[in-house]
């Protein structure tokens, strides 16, 4: 079985929701897909794509702390966070500023490399707490797939799909 054949044999929300998933993508591509490709219901492709953006969320929100704890073991790794730590903190006072809220808009805006994986990353970085950051990054979700659905919604009208 090749992987195209396996991926099609997916009803199309699962579709969806894996590709919401992914880190690249998240919902920035999963909505259009979901509405310009598949002709799904607007409400159905907005809370398939939040669902699967957000499900890697609280894993990653949980474990990213234990798993840099246990590669820190490895000289190579331990560099690798000491580095990131200290190139990172020089920005705390944003974070003590603003703290889990401005993950919000860095979720929100739909831009690459500014969605919930990568605010699992920023909370990990500069220690938010899960409980505070999972609601964040929630609400930028919630607030991108707005963005990219209206968005999609013109282009659609537009086109006089």
């Amino acid at each position: 079985m090749t992987f195209e054949t396996g991926i099609t044999a997916l009803p199309e929300s699962i579709r969806v929701i894996i590709l919401a998933m992914i880190p690249i993508s998240e919902l920035r591509a999963s909505i259009p897909l979901a509405l310009g490709m598949y002709k799904m219901d607007v409400s159905q492709a907005f809370i398939l794509s939040v669902i699967g953006n957000m499900l890697p969320v609280m894993p990653l929100l949980l474990f990213l702390d234990p798993v840099s704890t246990w590669l820190r073991r490895y000289p190579l790794f331990d560099r690798f966070f000491t580095w990131l730590f200290s190139r990172t903190r020089k920005y705390n006072y944003r974070m003590e500023k603003y703290g889990s809220l401005g993950l919000i808009p860095f979720v929100a805006i739909p831009l690459p490399v500014t969605g919930a994986w990568t605010a699992c990353a920023v909370a990990f970085v500069f220690g938010i707490r899960c409980r505070y950051a999972f609601p964040a990054i929630l609400a930028g979700v919630i607030i991108a797939g707005l963005i990219v659905t209206l968005s999609c919604m013109g282009v659609l009208v537009m086109w006089g799909m």
